[in-house]
């Protein structure tokens, strides 16, 4: 079976593309190497969304939530329905390896078989691979890129590295249920276009003493039981005690996939070459939308704009198509 497009991707953007290819009566797949909104499901398991429920909503699909904005187990839950009402077509837990042939003419390998396909959609986001720091010890048992939930690390001593929006929840997290918080971050203050009502939280916390808090610091080193940080000021060097380590710094575009696939990458934040108004990359027939448009400018596109690229790419598909 050939289809008119596939869409690499199960998010809400991915979601979006699959509800507008069926709505103008394209052949469509949507595939993704995990379930339905699979970046969500990693998300910490009490977190909340700083859009309202209102700006997360596709297909014209009412999002309706608890409170003003939505938590993670509402998303997933809202998502799923979405999904059902349009009857979306979808193999999930299907890896995508590689990309071959051209335009109208794609060969997409996975690990569940080869999809043959005249267009192509990435729409895969960026929370799948970490931003990694490079330093001995990262990949030891205790440290994470990705934070679940507190109950686990009672009682325990852990680092939480970064000084965003996930650096400040995990750390507040952990704070509430009985974990030992230090957090270590390279600039001097918390960033403040985080979730405006959670940085003065942890603001108050270091100041009472109840989170340690090390600003223009690098982690160095990870051991089994200590981390080693640095003053980017004064070059001193310290030993902090740790059970775990989260190193909440950030995710990015999968750039290497992309790079393979032939796309172009422009400037040290490996900005896609996208057509104006289409989002067309630079290799024809395959299009990019959501976050991965913005390349590693993370904080530009999220649900509320990215699922809007719908429209115009299979808009410029159905012409091309033609």
């Amino acid at each position: 079976m050939k289809y008119d497009v596939i869409i690499i991707g199960a998010g809400p953007c991915g979601l979006a593309c699959g509800i507008e290819a069926k709505a103008k009566g394209l052949k469509y797949l949507i595939l993704d190497k995990g379930n339905i909104t699979e970046s969500i499901r990693r998300y910490p398991v009490n977190m909340i969304f700083f859009s309202t429920s209102e700006n997360l909503e596709i297909g014209n699909v009412p999002f309706v939530s608890m409170g003003m904005r939505p938590n993670r187990t509402e998303a997933l839950k809202y998502y799923r329905k979405v999904a059902d009402h349009f009857d979306l077509q979808l193999q999930l837990f299907t890896k995508v390896e590689q990309v071959k042939g051209d335009d109208g003419h794609f060969k997409i390998e996975t690990s569940k078989g080869i999809f043959d396909t005249k267009k192509i959609i990435l729409a895969t986001g960026y929370y799948d691979v970490p931003r990694y720091l490079n330093i001995p010890g990262e990949d030891l048992p205790h440290v994470s890129h990705y934070y679940d939930e507190a109950y686990k690390y009672t009682k325990t001593r852990v680092i939480v590295v970064g000084g965003a929006n996930s650096a400040i929840e995990t750390s507040l997290d952990l704070y509430r249920n009985g974990a030992d918080v230090t957090i270590v971050h390279m600039f001097d203050d918390l960033d403040k276009r985080a979730k405006y009502w959670i940085v003065p939280d942890l603001q108050n916390r270091i100041k009472k003493g109840e989170v340690k808090a090390y600003f223009n610091t690098a982690i160095t080193q990870i051991e089994s039981e200590k981390v080693h940080i640095k003053n980017l000021d004064s070059g001193k060097t310290e030993a902090l005690d740790a059970d775990f380590v989260f190193l909440m710094t950030g995710y990015r575009p999968d750039a290497g996939f992309l790079s393979k696939t032939g796309i172009q990458l422009n400037g040290e934040n490996l900005i896609p070459e996208l057509a104006e108004g289409t989002y067309e990359s630079s290799v024809p027939g395959i299009y990019l939308a959501g976050s991965i448009v913005g390349g590693e400018e993370t904080a530009k596109i999220f649900i509320e704009n990215g699922k809007y690229h719908a429209t115009p790419v299979i808009g410029d598909i159905i012409k091309k198509l033609a």
